[in-house]
Order: C-alpha cells, then sequence, then structure tokens
C-alpha cells in the first residue's frame, strides 16, 4: 500500500505537471496584462469559489463523521464565514466582494454574475465531490484546489496594485488566502492521515485530487475565454 508520503507526493507531482500559476489566465493576471475591464470580468467570474463557499466548505462539514476531525472542517468554515482568525472580523465573501468594488463592480453584480458554462459545471462537480465521500472531498477541496494558492497569491495581489491602482482593502482577499490556504490544506493532510488508510482509498485520494486539479484548469479555461471576449 503506498504510504501517506507517497500519496502526497503523487498529488505534488500533478501539481508541477499542471501548475495553475503557469495558465494563461493566472499569469496574465500576475504579470499586469489583462485591461482593467478584462480584471474585472475574471472578478466576477472567479466568484464562483469564494461567494459560494458554505456550498463547499459547509458540505464537508457536515459529511465528515469523525467528531474530531469535523471541528478542524469546523475551524475552516468558521474562518471563511467570520473571518474571525485571519482576517480581522471581515468575512472571505466579502473580502471578494471588496476586491470587486476596487474594480468598479456594484455588489449586486457579483453576486448575479453570469457565470459562463465552466464556472457552472465547477460548481456541480465541487458540490458533489464535497457530498459523497470523505476521503473524496479531502483530496480535492484541500489537497488539490487549497494547494494551489499558498505562495502565489501575495506576489499577484501586489503586482495587480500597481497595475490597476488598486487598495490594500481590494487585494486583502488574495493576500490573507495565501496564509489561510496554507492553513487549510494542512488540515487536509492531517485528515488523510487519519482516514485514507487502504490502498483503495489512497488511490481514490490520488484519483480525486488530479480530478479537481483538471477541473481548476476547465475553470481557468472557461473564465479566460471570457475575460478575452471583453476589450
Amino acid at each position: 500500500m503506498p504510504s501517506v508520503k507517497e500519496t502526497l507526493d503523487y498529488i505534488t507531482s500533478v501539481h508541477k505537471e499542471l501548475p495553475f500559476e503557469k495558465h494563461p489566465l493566472w499569469a496574465g493576471l500576475s504579470e499586469g496584462t489583462f485591461s482593467k475591464a478584462q480584471v474585472a470580468e475574471f472578478a466576477k467570474q472567479y466568484g464562483i469559489i469564494p461567494l459560494h463557499n458554505h456550498n463547499y466548505h459547509g458540505r464537508l462539514y457536515v459529511l465528515c463523521p469523525d467528531p474530531k476531525w469535523r471541528a478542524h472542517i469546523a475551524e475552516v468554515v468558521y474562518e471563511e464565514g467570520t473571518g474571525n482568525i485571519f482576517s480581522k472580523g471581515i468575512p472571505h465573501n466579502q473580502l471578494y466582494i471588496n476586491f470587486g468594488r476596487g474594480l468598479g463592480i456594484p455588489e449586486g453584480e457579483m453576486w448575479t454574475a453570469d457565470y459562463c458554462p465552466e464556472a457552472l459545471a465547477f460548481k456541480a462537480y465541487f458540490e458533489r465531490v464535497c457530498s459523497i465521500n470523505i476521503i473524496e472531498g479531502i483530496a480535492a477541496h484541500m489537497l488539490a484546489a487549497e494547494a494551489q494558492g499558498p505562495g502565489f497569491f501575495s506576489g499577484m495581489a501586489r503586482r495587480m496594485q500597481k497595475a490597476y491602482g488598486l487598495s490594500d482593502e481590494a487585494v486583502d482577499f488574495w493576500v490573507i488566502h495565501d496564509e489561510a490556504d496554507s492553513d487549510h490544506s494542512n488540515v487536509g493532510v492531517e485528515l488523510l492521515a487519519d482516514f485514507a488508510k487502504t490502498d483503495e482509498d489512497r488511490e481514490l485520494v490520488k484519483k480525486s485530487a488530479r480530478e479537481m486539479i483538471e477541473m481548476t484548469f476547465l475553470l481557468y479555461d472557461g473564465i479566460l475565454k471570457r475575460v478575452k471576449a471583453i476589450h
């Protein structure tokens, strides 16, 4: 049976094979090559994650069968919903609304975005994977999706500030998620060690992580098409 380390090493190899920061969407955001209107379209489309996070973390909390580890996930849900751990009492969805506001997007437009088909497909997949099996949910959410951001978002935020004239408040969402997502993904590693104890479990972890990373790229492809359609 593959060890926890071998399983995690496989997931690391998938991240290296599909480095999200090299995707043209994130490269353009980091390098400041999009217009401000194009970044605003990105902001609306990417909201499918932070503005709907209760459908992801929340389902994973309900699904978790172990009280001790359910408490760990509850801390993540609490932080996303209140911001009382990392973001001085500002809920993460409000942090994201502030990002949109900095780009000139009214709050109502952020909540009622016309999502691209890839974003809708991603949301449906994410909700499902957080509702079926705790091992799938942990692997997809914490070891795949949330492991993409740490170490990248803070630098991207500072470059976006310079390129688009954004305030600290407007980019706080990205800066804070560098720290928060790292903490969340560490919870995923601990949960994996407790729950994925058979060969079948470890193979499910690897399959779920790869699927989620590939689904994020589908999302990025769809958002990029919408961004490029803005002139």
